[in-house]
């Protein structure tokens, strides 16, 4: 946690991950994010899988460092405090539709005159309205069925998909981009903005920005089916002699000699270029077009080499590699958690269940992030938000919480 955001309130109206991701990533920068859930908790408020106490591990961790506030969203009363408090506050991140009480119309209509104008920042399915989520959206991407081993037969191989939602968190880091822009305009305009963020969008536009889409045009075809190799490139993974499975890449001439060191290899890749006609230090393209050579030849030496001796020789030879690990492995490893300071200590979890936290990813240098944040109880600051932000007596908000229209923290219901 950060304090470059701390002058920074966001309400927050979402669920699932691409809109709780955009608060998240706000909040471990120090911003006072707000999310406001139904009183039964919002649609994946108890999303797979649960601890005994049937906390939901995704919630928790995607809505650490946030406040929450518990409304009944399904009346007309709780929707109108929620448009009251995104109002009041001036920035709204949400992917609940346009159409719904939280348009950006309908919250800015009526705004105090002490309230910045409106920024909101809103995540969609696809840009004409239709719905959509992480694992369609990369089906519509030509992604999956650029995976899978090489030799599938192209008319009859399945589609692999991507177990990680990737799009949505790329999603969520633009959202918290976006709306970091907006009021950046605001600042030096006055002028509010909504802002609407497709996922679909991004997943196209992100295969655009590779320069992805270009290349299917520019050959009229797609690619083949490449297995666990680099598209255009040096890389795929190796087993070692007692059975370890490692990856490695090499994009620079520096990475290719220490990899040739590494695997004592450097006798058989001047044969090989001799009988070939080429010299694969002069980049990319000669090795990535005799890759099949290559990754036999690789093999063959890493045949001979136990993995300890192997990671060694890579370390000092100055590669880039890395042993594959189950996430169960990758959880209790001590150079990407234990050691690492991006995690730390949380504090007690609502779930029950004591692990390591994250705290921002970004690293400002010789600036020390402050420990992980707890994620809220749902319920768990309603009565907080609504007398600081609406002003509500005491009185106001018990009447609200006799008739259910706000509920307080579920800690021990």
């Amino acid at each position: 946690m950060y304090n470059l955001l701390s002058d920074l309130k966001i309400i927050e109206v979402s669920s699932f991950v691409a809109s709780p991701t955009a608060g998240l990533y706000a909040a471990q920068m120090g911003a006072d994010v707000v999310r406001v859930d139904h009183t039964a908790g919002g649609l994946d408020y108890h999303r797979y899988m649960l601890t005994n106490e049937g906390r939901s591990l995704s919630w928790e961790n995607l809505n650490r460092g946030k406040k929450s506030v518990a409304l009944d969203l399904r009346s007309g009363e709780g929707r109108e405090l929620c448009a009251e408090l995104a109002r009041n506050t001036g920035q709204l991140i949400t992917n609940l539709p346009e159409q719904s009480f939280l348009g950006h119309e309908a919250v800015a209509t009526g705004a105090p005159v002490a309230a910045p104008p409106l920024v909101s920042v809103r995540i969609m399915g696809w840009h004409d309205g239709r719905q959509a989520m992480d694992f369609t959206v990369n089906a519509a991407s030509g992604y999956p069925l650029m995976t899978g081993p090489a030799d599938w037969d192209p008319a009859n191989a399945p589609p692999i998909n991507q177990v990680m939602p990737a799009w949505d968190f790329i999603t969520g880091a633009y959202a918290a981009f976006a709306l970091l822009a907006a009021i950046r305009h605001r600042d030096a305009t006055g002028k509010g903005h909504e802002i609407r963020i497709p996922l679909g969008d991004v997943a196209i536009g992100t295969a655009a920005n590779a320069g992805a889409m270009a290349e299917m045009l520019y050959r009229g075809d797609d690619r083949e089916r490449l297995g666990n190799a680099i598209w255009g490139a040096f890389g795929t993974d190796f087993k070692s002699r007692d059975g370890k499975r490692f990856m490695v890449a090499a994009l620079t001439a520096k990475q290719w000699v220490g990899l040739v060191d590494a695997f004592g290899v450097a006798d058989e890749i001047t044969t090989l270029e001799t009988k070939l006609g080429v010299r694969f230090a002069d980049g990319d393209e000669p090795r990535f077009a005799h890759r099949d050579a290559l990754f036999a030849l690789f093999q063959a030496a890493a045949d001979n080499f136990d993995w300890a001796d192997l990671e060694a020789r890579m370390g000092k030879a100055g590669t880039t590699f890395e042993r594959y690990r189950t996430m169960h492995e990758a959880a209790r490893d001590p150079a990407l958690v234990g050691d690492n300071p991006l995690f730390g200590t949380s504090p007690p979890n609502p779930s029950g269940f004591d692990y390591p936290a994250t705290r921002s990813f970004a690293n400002l240098h010789g600036e020390e992030a402050g420990a992980p944040a707890r994620a809220p109880y749902l319920g768990e600051h309603s009565e907080e938000i609504l007398a600081e932000r609406l002003g509500l007596s005491s009185g106001a908000i018990g009447k609200l919480i006799d008739a259910g229209t706000v509920a307080l923290s579920d800690k021990d219901r």
